[in-house]
Order: C-alpha cells, then structure tokens, then sequence
C-alpha cells in the first residue's frame, strides 16, 4: 500500500484540529466573554464598587414550628433545621434555605445564607420564635464577579467552570499546533507568541517584586 504524501498527512491535521478548535471555541466563547469582562471588574473593583440594598424582615414561628425547634440539641453545635421549619421560613420570608446548617446555641439558632453577589443571615430566639432576617445585594457587578470566583455559586457552576477550563485548555492547544502549521507562511507568528510570554514575565519581574 503506498504511504500518504506528506501534503496528505498535513491535510488530515489541519482538518482535525480546525474541528477541534472550532468546537471548543464554540463552548467557551460565552464563557471567555463573561471571565473576560469579569476579569477586567474584579481588577477595577475600587472604582465599580456599588452600594448595598439592604432587605430586613421579621417574623415569628408558629407554635408548632417552634416546638420542633426547641426540640434541636445545643450541643450538636450545628444541625439541620426541622423540614417544615425550612418550609415555613422558605414561604415566609421569600428564601430558599435548602439543606444549609444552622449554628445552634442554647438560646439562639444562626443560619449564613451567602449567594452570588449577596450576603444574608436568619436567627431565631429559642424562647420566643422571633425570626431576624437580613439580605444585603450587592448589584450586577457583585455578582458577575462572585461567578468569576465561583463564591458561593454551588456544585453545578463549579463543575462548569472545570468543563470551560478544559474547553479553554482545548481551544488554546489546537490553536497553538495550527500555528505551527501556518509558521512557515507567517514569520510574525513566533516572536508574537514569544512576546505573550515574554511580556506578562517581564510586567511581573519588574513591578510585583
């Protein structure tokens, strides 16, 4: 059988990678716009920096409810609060607590409800079932950065940053092999990937040490 021309072989890499290249730009290119935009506000963060909406609601357990609460053990230090406990603070104050622990003491129950771009916290007195709620957003920007950083965004978005990083890492890669490919008809293309190397090295030696 005769061997493939060299021109052939070329053929089917450049084929295979331009497949390759042009599929994972197509997944991360929503996701390069948003870290790339976010990138440039988490740098700027002094000058974009919004003032809080602060919400403040109030409510006290039914009867019922707060039985089961009181039922909670102190000493478990932290525990998950009653199912229609969850249900009736959920419908009440317009929040999802899910399966979020409660910090419990003797005479008070704490909850942390961070999220995107927003901090907020519940406490119950034990003795009486007053209910203290507080959320506090922080805007638009906030939350795109807190996406950026994947603060408090849960499973499903930290294991789609993973993916776009590797969709990333693919784009970056097929990009580089199709430069090789073209180098020889593009003598600018080495020293330009030599100088965003050698450019961000050099910003580093000189300004953050």
């Amino acid at each position: 059988m005769k061997a493939d021309s060299p021109n052939k072989n070329r053929n089917r890499w450049l084929k295979t990678l331009h497949q390759w290249h042009w599929m994972s730009s197509a997944l991360s290119l929503i996701g390069l716009l948003l870290f790339a935009a976010t990138g440039i506000t988490l740098n700027n963060a002094a000058w974009l920096e919004a003032r809080p909406v602060v919400i403040n609601r109030s409510a006290t357990l039914p009867a019922d409810v707060l039985a089961e609460i009181e039922r909670l053990d102190p000493a478990r230090k932290t525990t998950r609060l009653p199912v229609t406990a969850e249900k009736w603070l959920d419908s009440q104050l317009g929040i999802h607590i899910g399966a979020r622990p409660a910090e419990l003491s003797a005479d008070e129950i704490y909850l942390s409800l961070p999220e995107p771009g927003a901090d907020a916290w519940l406490s119950i007195d034990r003795t009486s079932g007053s209910v203290q709620y507080e959320h506090s957003r922080r805007g638009w920007i906030a939350y795109l950065n807190d996406l950026h950083k994947g603060r408090h965004t849960g499973l499903a978005w930290n294991w789609f940053i993973d993916l776009f990083a590797v969709a990333c890492i693919i784009f970056a890669m097929t990009g580089l092999f199709l430069l090789k490919l073209h180098s020889r008809h593009r003598l600018s293309t080495w020293p330009l990937v030599g100088l965003g190397l050698v450019g961000p090295a050099v910003l580093l030696m000189i300004f953050s040490h």
